[in-house]
């Protein structure tokens, strides 16, 4: 089972080339309970004013395009933090988008069991925010660096300075999305280059970083890898793209 790192770019109508290979493990994994069709947590954590049924049924309708499924959606609102229940009897868990610390607030007591349980098999897809967080240093948001701008600040998360927290560990890169779209990709190389973060990724919309026996890119875009090198910084891409 693998690791899906998604780079945003929402569509309803579904992507099979994004979404297609998590929901064959997961349904994978559900052959394994006996369940003909697996059942995918989802948590989104939402903005106060959103409507919650809208938002269950936009996730849902994206996922059932691309293949058999039955996406339990669980949607809380910024600020609150999500119950193990959440965890319960599933055959893969995606994490959606939205605002990034808002998500390490609603997760963060259950990193351990989520660690846990992709460890036993889980696949877990990452979202956008969702992708963010799982790594080990989770570069949450911000778009200064000692007070300098790295990144347009339309792409700050909330926060003004880069930020990095203890994330949920599944890759020990650090993961920046919307690269392309926002301009999020000099945020991670700054970072890397401040000693912020030990090098990372930085995926497009549309496109999906799969991390599992070996890497693999699929979607409409790029997956950028930043990593330190003695003379300061290399960026190179993985793939990806038609």
């Amino acid at each position: 089972m693998s690791i899906h790192l998604v780079g945003g770019g929402w569509r309803e109508s579904g992507d099979p080339e994004v979404y297609g290979r998590f929901i064959a493990e997961a349904s994978a994994r559900a052959a394994g309970s006996s369940r003909m069709v697996p059942r995918l947590g989802v948590i989104v954590v939402a903005e106060e004013d959103a409507d919650d049924g809208e938002v269950r049924r936009s996730y849902r309708a994206a996922l059932e395009a691309v293949g058999p499924c039955d996406p339990i959606v669980t949607v809380v609102a910024e600020g609150e933090q999500l119950p193990s229940s959440v965890l319960s009897d599933i055959d893969g868990l995606l994490v959606g988008g939205g605002l990034t610390p808002a998500y390490h607030h609603a997760l963060e007591p259950l990193y351990d069991e989520v660690r846990l349980l992709v460890a036993d098999g889980l696949p877990y897809l990452g979202f956008s925010a969702g992708a963010m967080i799982a790594a080990e240093h989770a570069l949450i948001g911000g778009w200064r660096i000692d007070g300098i701008p790295v990144c347009p600040s339309e792409s700050a998360e909330d926060l003004e300075e880069v930020t990095i927290v203890s994330g949920l560990g599944l890759v020990d890169l650090a993961i920046d999305v919307h690269a392309a779209q926002w301009g999020t990709l000099s945020r991670l190389v700054a970072a890397t280059q401040a000693g912020l973060v030990p090098g990372g990724v930085a995926i497009d919309e549309g496109t999906v970083l799969i991390v599992g026996d070996e890497l693999a890119v699929a979607g409409a875009g790029n997956v950028w890898q930043i990593v330190e090198t003695d003379d300061g910084v290399a960026v190179a891409t993985l793939g990806g793209g038609e």
